[in-house]
């Protein structure tokens, strides 16, 4: 049994014991997410990637729990979950890029204020791609949100937006 399934099942287990442990599912909207890099169900990250086979892996990058916990609580079909896999995911590529890109202006900032004189035009620079970067990362969400919206019935939705309400889904 793969590990990470080991885990799903001993999940499993405490709930249906009646000690079900609140968790959290970062679709993230900075390069923290809210909950920390990847922050997810479980401990794992909630973005998938799928290989050539469609196999969403596992493992300390996989989605096998996260998706699974977003699969039984909507109660999606295997299509649905596909398709969601594949939102995920380059929200995931996003975040990641934003992540870099925030290194980048630290180093950036870092660099000025050790400078022996300060440059304003060049911190003006480095914040206006800090800026360039969230903005790309919003666009990101608002396109992944109208994906979901567009996969998700009614019902669905309302289930969707209710796991946000409670913070169970952050974004």
């Amino acid at each position: 049994m793969h590990p990470g399934m080991f885990a799903w099942w001993k999940h499993q287990a405490r709930h249906h014991a009646g000690q079900h442990v609140a968790h959290h599912v970062s679709a993230g909207c900075g390069p923290s997410g809210g909950h920390g890099e990847g922050a997810g169900y479980g401990g794992e990250s909630v973005f998938a990637s799928a290989d050539q086979d469609g196999d969403f892996g596992g493992g300390a990058f996989g989605v096998r729990r996260p998706l699974r916990f977003l699969a039984h609580k909507l109660e999606l079909d295997e299509k649905q979950v596909a398709e969601l896999a594949i939102v995920l995911n380059e929200l995931k590529t996003e975040r990641a890029q934003a992540a870099v890109d925030h290194r980048r202006t630290v180093s950036g900032f870092a660099d000025a204020i050790s400078a022996e004189a300060f440059d304003a035009d060049k911190v003006g620079g480095v914040a206006a791609e800090r800026v360039k970067s969230a903005e790309r990362l919003r666009d990101a969400v608002v396109t992944a949100l109208r994906r979901i919206h567009g996969l998700l019935t009614a019902e669905q939705r309302a289930k969707f937006a209710y796991l946000i309400r409670t913070g169970a889904l952050t974004l």
